[in-house]
C-alpha cells in the first residue's frame, strides 16, 4: 500500500504505535517525519483532534491511549541521553578519522535520545572498497580505549563504498535511516541517502538533515593516509582477507546467527539479537490490538 492511500488517522496510529515499543512518545514534529503518508502541518493537527480517546497528549508528547506512563520514560532516557551523547560525537569524529573509514552515523537508541539503561554507542560506518574488516578492527582497538572510560563503541552496521543500498526496503529500514546522526564524512552520508530514496515511500515527510545541527565533519589527521598508504597494496589485501575470515568464522558459530546477521566482503552487520524480528512481532500486536479498539483496517508495512 502507498503512502497516499493510507489515512492520516491510521497513519498516526501506526506512528505512535511503531515509537511505543521503544517507550518514546512523540513531539508533533517528530509525529509528521515518521507519519507512513504524506501531511501537511495543518491536516496532521486536524486528524489529531479527531482521534480524541485513541491517543493521548501530556505536555508536547503524543502517544497511545492510557499509554502516559511512557512520556516519564522518555524525559529520563532524554536526561541521561544528553549526557552520553557529546561522547557518542566525539567518538564517532574520531572513528572517522581512521583509516578506510568513509562515513559515520549515530544509529539506535541514542540517536532518538532515548538510551535506557546500556550505554553503547552504535554507529553505521563506510568502509573503503575492499577494506571493510580491516576499518572494522581499527574501529574496535578505539572500543578497547573507550572501555576504560565506560564506554562501549558498536559498530553494528559497515558496508562498503559499493555496498550502499540496504537490501530489506521497509519500516525498520526506513526508520533506521531516518533516524541517524551523521558526524563524520557528509560526501558519504549523501550517497547513502541518495542510493536509499526508497525511504522516503516509507517516510514521505522526512526532511530534516542533521549535518546542520551536529556539524559533521572529518577529522584532520596525518595517520589516516600514512597507514592507508601502507595497507593499499597486497599486504593490505591479505590483512583483509585474514581478518575476514577469522571473524566469520568466529561468528558462525555464535547464537543467533545468520537470521539478522550479514557477513561478506562488503557487509558487516552484526544483528545476533535480532532487533527486526522482535520490532516486527511487537508492533504486528500493537497493530491487533488496535484493530479491535477502532474501526480502521491496518496493513503491516515492516516486512
Amino acid at each position: 500500500m502507498s503512502p497516499a492511500s493510507i489515512s492520516l488517522e491510521r497513519a498516526i496510529l501506526e506512528a505512535l504505535a511503531y515509537s511505543d515499543i521503544f517507550g518514546h512518545p512523540l513531539r508533533f514534529d517528530e509525529l509528521h517525519r515518521y507519519l507512513p503518508t504524506r501531511a501537511g502541518m495543518e491536516d496532521l493537527s486536524s486528524a489529531l483532534t479527531s482521534l480524541n480517546g485513541q491517543i493521548g497528549k501530556r505536555g508536547e508528547y503524543f502517544f497511545l491511549a492510557r499509554r502516559e506512563e511512557i512520556v516519564e520514560i522518555r524525559k529520563q532516557r532524554l536526561a541521561r541521553s544528553k549526557n552520553l551523547l557529546p561522547h557518542a560525537l566525539r567518538y564517532g569524529r574520531i572513528l572517522g578519522a581512521l583509516p578506510f573509514i568513509r562515513m559515520v552515523a549515530l544509529t539506535g537508541s541514542l540517536a532518538v535520545l532515548n538510551i535506557s539503561k546500556n550505554a553503547d554507542f552504535d554507529y553505521m560506518l563506510v568502509a573503503a572498497k575492499g577494506r571493510v574488516w580491516t576499518a572494522r578492527a581499527f574501529a574496535l582497538a578505539l572500543n578497547r580505549l573507550a572501555r576504560l572510560f565506560g564506554h562501549t563503541i558498536c559498530p553494528n552496521l559497515i558496508v562498503s563504498e559499493s555496498a550502499l543500498e540496504w537490501p530489506l526496503h521497509d519500516l525498520y529500514s526506513a526508520r533506521e535511516l531516518a533516524q541517524m546522526i551523521p558526524i563524520a564524512g557528509m560526501d558519504a552520508y549523501r550517497r547513502v541517502m541518495e542510493v536509499n530514496a526508497w525511504a522516503r515511500e516509507l517516510l514521505p515527510n522526512r526532511s530534516h538533515d542533521f549535518s546542520r545541527e551536529y556539524k559533521a565533519t572529518k577529522v584532520a589527521t596525518t595517520f589516516q593516509p600514512f597507514t592507508e598508504f601502507l595497507l593499499r597494496g597486497n599486504l593490505g589485501d591479505k590483512l583483509e582477507r585474514w581478518e575476514m575470515t577469522r571473524k566469520i568464522a568466529r561468528f558462525s558459530n555464535q547464537p543467533g546467527f545468520g537470521e539478522e546477521t550479514v557477513f561478506t566482503a562488503e557487509v558487516c552487520q552484526g544483528n545476533f539479537h535480532h532487533h527486526r524480528k522482535w520490532t516486527r512481532e511487537i508492533f504486528e500486536h500493537k497493530l491487533s490490538a488496535l484493530e479491535k479498539e477502532v474501526t480502521v483496517t491496518f496493513k503491516v508495512t515492516v516486512t
